[in-house]
């Protein structure tokens, strides 16, 4: 089981704050450091100093850090053209030595769009589903020859397809809840399948809902099957409650939740995502400013993987 930590810098985090989690996360062997995509703080969190753009932060942490993978759980198909995304991936991907990876969704945050003028249209799935043919085209294609696509959004002649990653392929996750396109896609296009904030019996549901997309299209299941669970982790139920309180929520309902509670608790609620099949949990880390929690989830969580 990989554990990785999983950052919301849209709730109030500067490059600083993010390159520190970054660090620590690398020097106590967590498997990767991923951030969100959003540019505008949601419920009653001020988003102070204001939002820091994804795709910049991983090019700064490529050249700051040494071991960890770095990506986006999940990059929103309404940000950004599939011409330049991919060479932004491809870029970060060369400055870090191979260790990105592209979590890709159609958007779904409605505010964020209207507060910085970007438009949110009501195709976003079809957005989703030509923008991953599109990246994973142009990095598939040979050096020196052309790519051509001809979608209902988007339309690419003669592309030179350039730059490479290193990865080939780049790993690409998709995730979410939709019972039909979702697996299918991620039939197609998924190195993982990622399940945010679900239950085990939900999460089980639909990891089954994968599998018979995979085995429909007549691929081998290799995906990894992974969940992405809110983290409040202590020694007491004193320390538990206080960081619970720290990030606004209420103990019982992150330990129904989320992964909350003592490390024992932790890990048998971890135990239980493993049985249907998940082999990495993105652990959401909400107050940026604890770092000893990180250090408590390596050592007596971590550690006993």
């Amino acid at each position: 089981m990989d554990l990785r930590i999983f950052t919301e810098p849209q709730q109030g985090a500067d490059y600083d704050t993010l390159l520190a989690v970054a660090r620590a996360a690398e020097e106590l062997e967590f498997d990767a450091f991923f951030r969100s995509d959003h540019y505008l703080a949601m419920g009653d969190a001020s988003g102070l100093p204001g939002p820091t753009d994804a795709w910049i932060t991983l090019a700064g942490l490529a050249r700051e850090t040494s071991r960890i993978r770095l990506g986006t759980l999940v990059t929103a198909a309404t940000f950004r053209l599939p011409g330049p995304l991919a060479i932004q991936v491809a870029q970060v991907d060369q400055m870090s030595g191979g260790r990105v990876e592209l979590g890709l969704g159609s958007g779904w945050f409605a505010a964020e769009h209207a507060a910085y003028g970007i438009p949110f249209p009501d195709n976003r799935f079809g957005l989703l589903e030509e923008q991953l043919a599109i990246v994973t085209g142009l990095w598939e294609t040979a050096p020196g020859a052309k790519f051509t696509f001809d979608g209902a959004h988007y339309q690419l002649t003669d592309s030179p397809a350039l730059p490479k990653p290193v990865q080939s392929p780049v790993p690409v996750i998709i995730g979410g809840n939709g019972k039909v396109r979702t697996p299918r896609l991620a039939a197609r296009y998924a190195t993982e399948f990622n399940m945010p904030f679900a239950s085990v019996a939900d999460s089980a549901a639909q990891f089954d809902r994968v599998r018979a997309a995979v085995r429909a299209a007549g691929r081998t299941d290799d995906l990894v099957y992974s969940n992405a669970l809110v983290a409040c982790v202590g020694r007491t139920d004193a320390e538990v409650a206080r960081r619970a309180a720290a990030i606004g929520r209420e103990v019982d309902e992150l330990k129904e939740n989320g992964l909350a509670g003592s490390p024992a608790e932790v890990l048998d609620k971890i135990a239980r995502y493993r049985e249907i099949g998940s082999s990495r949990i993105y652990l959401q880390i909400l107050d940026l400013t604890d770092l000893d929690q990180l250090e408590l989830i390596a050592t007596q969580v971590q550690s006993q993987l």
